[in-house]
């Protein structure tokens, strides 16, 4: 395909970073991609493996040349990148589009705002739903996309050129794009992704902390295994995602604590019924959603 983008700017070369550029330069989306970071060994690799065609540790420089932002950064640090950025380039004179991949986005959204008086019309928010418990740019890789959903959030404000252009970016990819509410994407996000990080994270330093760890371990079955894989995802980015999605997260926790302490007390009371019935609605859940999930399979 031709070149939709001259030169795209990735602001933070890790996991997602690294895909979307390697996906984008495989279908030509864009002429020229050049990484920003603060470790310079991070981004010598992404040249070296291909990912990127060069790097810069000078921002201004590289803010001077995009015309695609990708603020990929960790969502805490996203904020303050947007904090950083749009401010200076208003000084330079320059609107290039500027989308993010971060799992929060209220906290960009009121970053941008308290920069700029309104969401800036090239700025549209975005989420790729694709990742893995590995992290970096060696995981980086060109189909992590294909099939996932990416959810934007586009606001009122935004120039409809941008917004296009950020749908094109990720279909590329191979991704299917859906819009959402910056509220709405947060209280989603907290359910299906940010309170199974919590809960399995909490369930696995607490088994490490009993006497019994070493054996219950040894012996933990598939099922243990499947549960608890995400534990292994970087602590520091669901730290920060915790605390950029501070009041929907414990919205969900809250939910979640309350529905295990009416199975505690059903078990406690050795309530077979109230037990049946939780387990019966949870099985009948899980199975539509694998129906759901089978028939989308189907379809691509």
């Amino acid at each position: 395909m031709a070149a939709r983008i001259d030169t795209m700017l990735i602001l933070g070369l890790g996991l997602i970073g690294g895909s979307l550029a390697r996906a984008l330069k495989a279908r030509g989306f864009c002429r020229r991609i050049v990484g920003y970071g603060h470790r310079e060994a991070s981004l010598q690799r992404g040249v070296e493996l291909g990912v990127i065609d060069s790097y810069t540790l000078d921002l201004d420089a590289a803010l001077a040349e995009a015309d695609l932002i990708v603020v990929a950064t960790p969502t805490l640090v996203a904020a303050q990148m947007l904090e950083r950025i749009l401010p200076r380039l208003a000084e330079l004179g320059r609107a290039p589009v500027i989308t993010d991949v971060a799992s929060v986005k209220g906290n960009l959204q009121r970053a941008a705002i308290a920069c700029c008086g309104a969401m800036p019309p090239n700025l549209v928010l975005g989420h790729p739903i694709a990742g893995s418990e590995k992290s970096g740019v060696e995981a980086s890789r060109e189909d992590l996309f294909v099939n996932h959903r990416v959810i934007l959030t586009p606001a009122a404000e935004n120039d409809p050129q941008a917004v296009q252009l950020v749908r094109d970016l990720w279909e590329v990819t191979g991704a299917e794009v859906v819009d959402m509410a910056v509220d709405d994407h947060d209280a989603v996000l907290a359910a299906t992704s940010h309170l199974p990080h919590m809960l399995a994270y909490a369930l696995v330093d607490a088994l490490a902390q009993s006497p019994m760890s070493t054996d219950i371990f040894r012996f933990a079955a598939g099922g243990f295994r499947d549960f608890t894989r995400i534990a292994s995802s970087d602590p520091v980015m669901w730290r920060d995602i915790a605390i950029a999605n501070r009041d929907a997260v414990l919205a969900t926790i809250d939910q979640f604590s309350a529905q295990l302490a009416s199975l505690r007390a059903a078990v406690e009371r050795e309530d077979a019924d109230a037990m049946l019935q939780t387990f019966s609605r949870a099985k009948a859940a899980r199975d539509e959603f694998a129906l759901m999930l089978e028939a989308r399979s189907r379809k691509d």
